[in-house]
This record gives structure tokens, sequence and C-alpha cells, in this order.
């Protein structure tokens, strides 16, 4: 397709994109107006949505209590894009590196970054400095703005021509003092729809993370998608949950969702499961984005008989790892709410396939959100060919957001005629339901059988007494790979012979004996990302290993 006239004259980001030939095909017919030629996605969060809805309402809270209005939240922004482009020299089209803490602050500077029509890297504060020089030499980053609590590493990073400007501090160079006198009023700078607006990493649960790019008009096609067709927000809603706004899972489910919306967020980083429910309770909030892992250490809380008030909650999202029926089955149980399953990809930018209210099966991660479209398909010598219903396959997505690599050349490896290939195994039901097998490279393949990891990990996530359970392949000489549980217990109960021998028993009871664990491996946490997601790899090679490992003899 032949991009629209850029508006950047930092032109690093529209260079480095794929060839056009190794894009996937853009399904652009979305509901609503077209959209313009000139688009710029903080001014239609931030500038449409007041005049839309006001500026008095809420859209904002802190962890500290405190609370901005629509008209405060601009006038902070349009002060920030103000110093952004005066005093520290951003030009449009500038990578600006944002790390800090979740905060309205960040939120703010977020939004400035797009009003002032540079590009976003959202960072996590739980990168290290050797992870932040990686994504600052390849994005080609010279602009940080870096919450004051968030220095060490990023000064330890070393980048070389960097220009960092702190905030939160109380030194003449802190961010929020030079914007403290800037005007409260900024035109934004008129973007092309098809100006990259953010670069995100992905989180690294293979190996080298990627940057992913995404347009003006991907920001917004997401909050007219999953959020406005399957979610369904109200103005009213008080958005918050544990994902940092480095993960577009937060960056959408926190910020552009909301704001669409004409809601409000709590901007919180995720403080453990007993101050999310305290926070659900304080703030009222009603609409939740979490991951799988959450929900499980919520429901423990919640059935050790503390006292929670939970009962502004109308919508559970869940999302960044598969949702075990276990769970979901649980949460509904102690709750009454049925978390609505989705599954996305940082190169897709947000949820791609879901369901919500009655439409939900416990079994299944949902139907295509409108305006995607998906299948189940497999290699062959003449490209891609749709497998028949019933039978995995490799699962292929396309719609209004896709994969457009930063200068990397897996490019071609996720994008094949068209469709992003997620690299995750679904089997796609007669009547249209995707339901999640596992990851394309955990399928283990034992003595002939094909196993999914993920029907494993659930069948003992019913045992009482386990908390999380990860499932793998071990090559094996005789059988090509045998099948290896990592396991948490509850507190309490120890990784010992007998527990094996129950657990063993347990999933012989649940599920085909080929299918059985024949190693368990005992950890007292399993490793994952700071995104939450399930770091496998790690168990594959065993660098996270630090337990009990037992033999399950007599499976044949």
């Amino acid at each position: 397709m032949e991009l629209r006239p850029s508006a950047h004259t930092d032109t690093f980001a529209r260079d480095h994109l794929p060839p056009a030939g190794q894009w996937p095909a853009f399904l652009l017919g979305l509901p609503g107006p077209p959209r313009p030629d000139r688009l710029n996605c903080g001014a239609e969060l931030l500038d449409a949505t007041v005049e839309r809805c006001g500026a008095d309402r809420v859209a904002v809270r802190s962890a500290t209590g405190e609370v901005w209005t629509y008209g405060e939240l601009r006038a902070h922004v349009d002060r920030i894009a103000h110093t952004l482009t005066g005093a520290l020299g951003v030009v449009p089209g500038n990578r600006v590196l944002l790390r800090g803490a979740t905060s309205p602050w960040l939120a703010a500077c977020w939004l400035a970054v797009m009003k002032a029509g540079a590009v976003a890297v959202t960072v996590l504060a739980a990168h290290r400095a050797r992870e932040l020089a990686t994504i600052c030499e390849a994005a080609r980053i010279r602009h940080a703005l870096c919450d004051i609590r968030c220095a060490d590493d990023l000064e330890k990073a070393a980048v070389p021509g960097l220009r960092t400007t702190y905030y939160g501090g109380d030194g003449p160079g802190d961010l929020l003092r030079l914007a403290a006198t800037a005007p409260a009023s900024y035109e934004a700078v008129p973007t092309s729809a098809d100006d990259v607006a953010l670069i995100a990493f992905t989180s690294g649960t293979t190996g080298r993370p990627k940057g992913c790019m995404h347009f003006h008009r991907d920001v917004l096609a997401i909050a007219d998608t999953f959020s406005a067709q399957v979610l369904r927000p109200r103005a009213d809603d008080v958005f918050a949950g544990s994902p940092p706004l480095g993960f577009t899972f937060g960056l959408g489910g926190l910020v552009v969702f909301p704001l669409r919306a004409g809601a409000s967020a709590l901007l919180a980083d995720w403080g453990g499961p007993e101050r999310l429910l305290a926070d659900i309770a304080r703030h009222r909030i009603s609409v939740l984005f979490t991951a799988p892992t959450a929900y499980r250490t919520m429901l423990a809380r919640l059935a050790g008989g503390d006292a929670y008030d939970i009962s502004s909650l109308r919508r559970c999202v869940s999302a960044g790892e598969n949702l075990p029926p276990a769970t979901w089955h649980a949460w509904h149980r102690a709750t009454g709410l049925r978390i609505i399953n989705g599954i996305g990809a940082t190169e897709l930018l947000h949820i791609f396939i879901s369901a919500a209210d009655d439409a939900i099966r416990p079994d299944a991660t949902g139907v295509p959100v409108p305006g995607f479209e998906a299948r189940v398909v497999e290699h062959t010598d003449a490209g891609l060919r749709p497998v028949p219903d019933g039978r995995p396959g490799l699962l292929a997505v396309r719609g209004p957001t896709g994969c457009r690599y930063l200068a990397d050349e897996r490019q071609r490896e996720y994008v094949r005629d068209g469709w992003n290939l997620t690299g995750d195994t679904y089997i796609r039901d007669p009547d249209g339901y995707f339901r999640y097998v596992a990851r394309a490279d955990d399928m283990i393949i034992s003595a002939g059988y094909n196993i999914a990891g993920p029907e494993v990990e659930d069948a003992l996530l019913r045992h009482p007494d386990v908390v999380e359970a990860a499932v793998t392949g071990r090559p094996d000489e005789r059988r090509g790979a045998v099948v290896v549980a990592h396991v948490v217990l509850r507190p309490r109960v120890a990784g010992t012979d007998e527990t094996i021998a129950a657990l063993r028993e347990f999933v012989a009871s649940e599920l085909a004996p080929y299918k059985c664990p024949r190693e368990f491996v005992f950890l007292d946490a399993l490793p994952r990302t700071p995104t939450g997601k399930l770091q496998r790899y790690r168990l594959r090679d065993g660098t996270a290993e630090r337990g009990k490992r037992g033999a399950s003899g007599g499976l044949q």
C-alpha cells in the first residue's frame, strides 16, 4: 500500500519499515467515519474526547489518591509537549524513550510525545541496563523521559548521545518544573495516519526482542475494534489492571481504551493481589485487565476468607498468556463474573480474537474481533493452506493492525502470504470458535503422540495443591521427548515423592496416560518476564530449576 505523506522531519522510523512486499494485508474497513489522511492519535484520544465529553469528568487517578480531570490531564500533556519541542529540542519523528512506574505522569508523557509528533518507545521499569542499551541502539534513541526512581539502570546503560530528562525529582532540570511555566495549550502536530506513533518491543519470551512499529491509525484501531465491539466500555467505567504501560496490553487497557470512551483509569503499578483487590474496593474499579496468574492469586485471597468488596467489577479481561478453563470456572464460581479471554500480540498491538458475555466459551479463546479475520493454516510448497475444522494448525490473522518489525529479518517469518503468523497452534471449530492448543514450539511429540502442554497444565491446576504449572518437553533418545511438569505448590505442601505420586495419579485420572508427565520439577515460582509472560525457554534449558526433580515412573 502507498503511504500518505509524512509529517516527520526525522524519517528514521519510516525509512526502517520492512519492504512493502513483506507487509501483511491490512483490512481497513473499520466501523465509523473514514480515517482522515492527517491524524494524531494523541489529539484524538484527548482533545476530541474533551470536546465530546467535557473537561470536568475524571480522567486518571493515582495510587496516592491524586485525581485529574480531562481538562487537567490535557493541560499537563500540552505543557510537556511544549517542553519537548521547545527546551528539549525534540522534532517530529524523533524516538523518545519513556521509562517509569505506571502513573498519571507516565501516561501524560506518552500523550505528549504523540501530540508532539514524535515516536514513543515505552520500556518497563524492570528493564536492566543491557536491555535498555539494546533497545536504544536498535531504535536510535537520543531523547528519554524517565521517572527519577528508575534512573539507575538507564544511567548504567551509558547510551551514547542520550539526553535524559527526569521527572518526579526536585532539580532545576526536572521535566515537571520545566513544564510548569509552559503554555497549557498545544496544537498537535498534524501527523499522517501512516506515521509511526510508537515502537513496542516484544517481551523477550523467546530471546532477542523485536521492535514493532505501529501507526497513529493503529492506536485508534484497537480502541474501535476490541474495546468498542467486544469490551464495550461505558463513560462511567473505572479501568485498572496489572500490565505496565510498556506492555501494549497495558497501554491499550489502561490508557487508549478509557480515554477513547471518556472513562477514567487508575494508573498504578502491580503491587500484588491484596493491593489490587483493595484498589478495586477503594476506587470502585469496574473494568479489570490482568493475566491468568493474577486471577489465580486473587482467587487464593478471596478463598482465604478475607473480605474484599469487588461488587463494582463488571468486566474482567485476561490476556498475555492462555487462560486455563479451570481458572475461568474458579473465578466465575467465586465472583459470578465471566472473564473475557483474548489473544493479542505486540505485533498486532492488542487483542484480535475474543468473546464476551453469552458468547464466551471457557474452553475457547473466542472468535475474530470485528475488523479482523483469522484462519488455521499449514505450510505447503505452494504457501499457506487452510486446514479442516477440528484439526490443529498455525493461527494466521489479518486486520487493521499488523506486523512491521523495525529492521528485522524475522519479518519474513512472521508474515506469510499477507497473513500474520502468531506462533500459536489453534483449532477452529465448525461454528467459528478458535481453541488454543499451544505455542507452536511448545507442542510435545512423545513416542509418536502429539501432546499440548496447556492441556496438561489445566489438569494439574485442577489439583488443590497446585498453584501454578507449566509443562514442557525434554529431549529423550527413546521417545523423542518426555513431558516435564514444572509445578508451584501451595504453601506448606512439600515436593516429596508422595506428592509426585499423588499428582501423577490425579493427572492420569483426568487425561490419557500418554499425556501424563514423566518428570516433576517443583519451583518456588515460574520464571516470567516483567510483563508476566511465562519464559518457557528457561524451563526447557533448566536455568529456572531450583527444586526437586522426580521421575514419574511406570508410565508407558
